[in-house]
């Protein structure tokens, strides 16, 4: 058990963090999330939700942090729901 906060410790002062739960959650729910709409939009020939959907997959790896990763997928979300509604 020392030797893995010993490695944690190392890992830490090299700048490197583990992600938490809720990011990992977040991550995980928004890109099946982004899965699905990408899908669906080219199913549907609804341009706009399959690029969502796709902004949905890969956003996490040019977003760091919890918060910001659920705000933007929440955003990102909403901006699908928008764009299904819209007549085509």
């Amino acid at each position: 058990m020392d030797s893995l906060q010993e490695s944690l410790a190392l890992l830490e002062d090299a700048g490197l963090t583990l992600p938490t739960p809720a990011y990992l959650a977040a991550v995980l729910l928004f890109g099946i999330i982004g899965i699905v709409l990408f899908v669906l939009g080219r199913r549907r020939r609804k341009r706009m939700v399959r690029w969502v959907g796709l902004a949905l997959m890969l956003y996490p790896y040019v977003v760091w942090g919890t918060v910001p990763v659920w705000g933007v997928g929440i955003a990102l979300c909403a901006v699908a729901w928008w764009c299904w509604r819209q007549p085509q």
